[in-house]
């Protein structure tokens, strides 16, 4: 391995480290404890790499976000070799997963809402993440119905978000497993409903 490999590999990790600590930081403390000094000291790395990677906060934020998308995205990823219907049970199922009801993880989700309806900057990153999100899923239901029109998989998937939020907002009170499944049903019956009848 060379050395130019083996300096991009550690500048991933130092870089992804940094994300990572802004994450935890907002999850913990929101915006308020998120400093550039404060994610360096979290990552384990000098406030220069931190500033050597992102402007100020506000871009590393934004990264943050991102980061956070392309993680949402990977729940309705695409994946031509699996059953349409099996493939798009999966992906709803992956949203109750045990990495994703956690109080760290749900606590970031909502400190990332609530910063999104405080910064315009931040909600449009957070209104095109979720329009990604959004039309990956669309495109789940599409594949495994492949009889309803891209409105009706569109708005089948906006009706799935609601409960799949509801259920990351009411798992952090502590409902039971037995609430889960039924809110990951309903999700099922949601997307898996027959195509309207025409009139």
């Amino acid at each position: 391995m060379g050395t130019n490999t083996l300096k991009s590999g550690e500048q991933l990790d130092k870089q992804s480290r940094i994300l990572e600590a802004a994450l935890e930081l907002l999850s913990r403390h929101g915006i308020s404890g998120v400093s550039m000094r404060a994610v360096a000291r979290e990552a384990g790395v000098a406030l220069g790499l931190v500033n050597y990677y992102y402007d100020d906060k506000t871009s590393l934020i934004r990264a943050a976000l991102q980061h956070v998308d392309e993680h949402d995205l990977l729940l309705v990823a695409q994946d031509p070799a699996a059953d349409p219907v099996e493939h798009l049970r999966r992906a709803l199922r992956r949203v109750a997963g045990a990495d994703l009801l956690t109080t760290r993880y749900l606590s970031l989700r909502l400190h990332l809402w609530a910063l999104a309806q405080a910064d315009e900057g931040y909600a449009e990153i957070n209104a095109a993440a979720f329009d990604r999100y959004l039309d990956g899923l669309a495109s789940l239901i599409s594949n495994a119905k492949p009889g309803l029109s891209w409105g009706e998989c569109r708005d089948r998937a906006a009706d799935v978000v609601v409960i799949q939020n509801g259920m990351w907002l009411t798992s952090l009170l502590g409902i039971d497993a037995a609430a889960i499944e039924r809110s990951i049903a309903r999700t099922e019956e949601i997307a898996f409903a027959p195509a309207p009848e025409a009139s």
